[in-house]
């Protein structure tokens, strides 16, 4: 689509299968962020490899932004039900960005807390510097399953780190429905040359500017 800035895709990848090197609980890893993580929950893996591809995009590849999504939590789809995907961000731009950017497309996104100096403690360890679950999953569950993978870019990291739990509207029954495709587009498409999603996407001019304009804006338009 013409994309106009460095753009990344990191897939995290895993086989989640019974072998010698499998986790255990009780394990003790070392992510590539350098954090120590206590297994205390087997079934919550998926986190372990979004934590070190967060990681790889900011210490290897640079990113100023960085958005990670994934079929997360069960509960975001009590959270936020089967229509809307579930975000979290550090950046309150982004946030409403996401939101707009679902009502234009149709992959619709409503906001999780994102309340780090309150929820992080569900996974304090007495061995490690956390836990991979939390202590209490009446607690915001999806919205902590966030935090987690935050961490390992660091609460105080100055870039946009945005985070989408897509769990409950990748399926309609036993069928994928393709959700996401549709958002990153929209969410991004200000940063492309293809005036549709020039005109789309909240992060450009939202069909403010004149068309004779659009191109020439769009040029000189970056996301950050």
């Amino acid at each position: 689509q013409g994309f106009k800035d460095n753009l990344h895709a990191v897939f995290c990848l895993a086989e989640n299968a019974v072998g010698p090197r499998a986790t255990r609980p009780d394990d003790i890893h070392v992510l590539y962020s350098g954090k120590t993580v206590e297994i205390n929950n087997t079934d919550a893996e998926g986190r372990l490899i979004l934590a070190d591809g967060v990681a790889y995009a900011c210490k290897d590849l640079g990113a100023d932004i960085i958005l990670d999504m994934a079929t997360l939590t069960g509960a975001q789809g009590i959270a936020t039900g089967k229509y809307h995907a579930a975000v979290l961000t550090n950046n309150e731009e982004w946030e409403k960005a996401c939101v707009k950017a679902g009502r234009n497309c149709g992959d619709l996104v409503h906001p999780l807390v994102y309340c780090p100096e309150l929820h992080f403690s569900e996974f304090t360890s007495a061995v490690a510097d956390m836990k991979n679950s939390v202590a209490d999953r009446d607690n915001t569950p999806s919205s902590c399953a966030g935090l987690f993978i935050a961490s390992h870019i660091g609460f105080d990291w100055p870039g946009v780190w945005v985070h989408i739990d897509i769990a409950a509207p990748v399926h309609a029954g036993e069928r994928a429905t393709g959700y996401g495709v549709a958002l990153l587009l929209s969410l991004f498409g200000g940063a492309s040359e293809d005036p549709l999603l020039n005109l789309v996407s909240p992060l450009g001019c939202n069909g403010d500017c004149p068309p004779e304009d659009m191109e020439r804006d769009s040029k000189r338009r970056r996301l950050v």
